[in-house]
């Protein structure tokens, strides 16, 4: 019976046997691939990715359209005859994007942990994720699945040296741990820049490798001269010369440029302020601000 039950799910798609399918028919269609209509399909709140490139996917979608879904997208049975995405969903996506109606999927049988767990190791074996993405997703599992860093090396086939490097980068400040992820700087960048404990510090040079377009060995060079006190740290100077009544605005001015302003005090109650730009729209819209 379950031979045929198999064998009508994958002529027809799941749909035909909707909305009476039971659990004892899961368990049966387990590691089978057959076609699942998309609409029965939700997307998995696991997923660590939240960024999904607009033009790659229009490119995924083509491809689909032309050649059909090469790859199954996996899928895990829930409640009130729906589906959930395990894994594949810019395929998911791709599909609703022509037209599809259906796509092929493969049935597992997961609990909540191992959902995450799935999504979590299948995202970093991505190629295409930044190095943010996999730091945060390395987070997740120590977080929510309480895997050590050794299991994790286990369970990633990563050495655990890796894991830590990639983790460390969540220690940098925010607006570095963007600029990252939109490809200003690279990794390289951003362990050069780890090594600075001052967030403050970190985006000042972050700015300068931005503005001279510093390569990783030119970072490296640069933070190794700044803690050795040979750099002109801005923010040493800041401390060292610039009167209170300035420090304690600069936050809001900065905020309000979204650059770190910088001062230079060249006399009592003189000095110049510097509002940096990284591009021609940036400095119109700094222009507008201005006005």
């Amino acid at each position: 019976m379950a031979k045929a039950t198999r064998k009508q799910a994958m002529g027809r798609g799941l749909s035909a046997l909707l909305p009476s399918i039971d659990e004892t028919t899961i368990k049966n269609l387990a590691g089978s691939i057959i076609d699942l209509e998309l609409e029965a399909i939700e997307i998995n709140p696991f997923q660590p990715r939240s960024h999904f490139n607009e033009e790659a996917l229009q490119e995924l979608a083509n491809s689909i359209k032309e050649l059909g879904v090469i790859q199954p997208v996996t899928v895990r049975k829930l409640d009130n005859d729906k589906f959930q995405l395990v894994a594949g969903e810019r395929r998911f996506r791709a599909s609703k994007l022509v037209g599809n109606k259906t796509i092929p999927a493969y049935i597992r049988t997961a609990n909540d942990q191992e959902m995450l767990e799935m999504a979590l190791v299948e995202n970093i074996q991505r190629k295409d994720l930044d190095p943010i993405e996999v730091a945060l997703s390395y987070q997740r599992m120590i977080d929510e699945i309480n895997l050590t860093q050794e299991q994790m090396s286990e369970r990633v086939g990563k050495k655990r040296s890796t894991i830590t490097n990639y983790l460390r980068l969540l220690k940098l400040d925010p607006i570095v741990q963007t600029g990252m992820r939109d490809n200003f700087i690279s990794m390289g960048h951003g362990r050069a820049l780890i090594n600075i404990d001052n967030q403050d510090d970190q985006i000042t040079i972050y700015e300068t490798i931005l503005q001279q377009k510093l390569s990783v060995r030119q970072t490296e060079a640069l933070v190794k001269s700044f803690k050795d006190g040979n750099q002109n740290s801005k923010t040493k100077s800041l401390s060292a010369k610039t009167p209170s009544y300035i420090t304690e605005s600069l936050k809001n001015i900065s905020e309000y440029f979204g650059h770190k302003v910088d001062v230079k005090v060249s006399g009592k109650n003189k000095g110049k302020i510097v509002i940096p730009f990284h591009s021609e729209e940036d400095f119109n819209r700094i222009k507008k601000l201005l006005k």
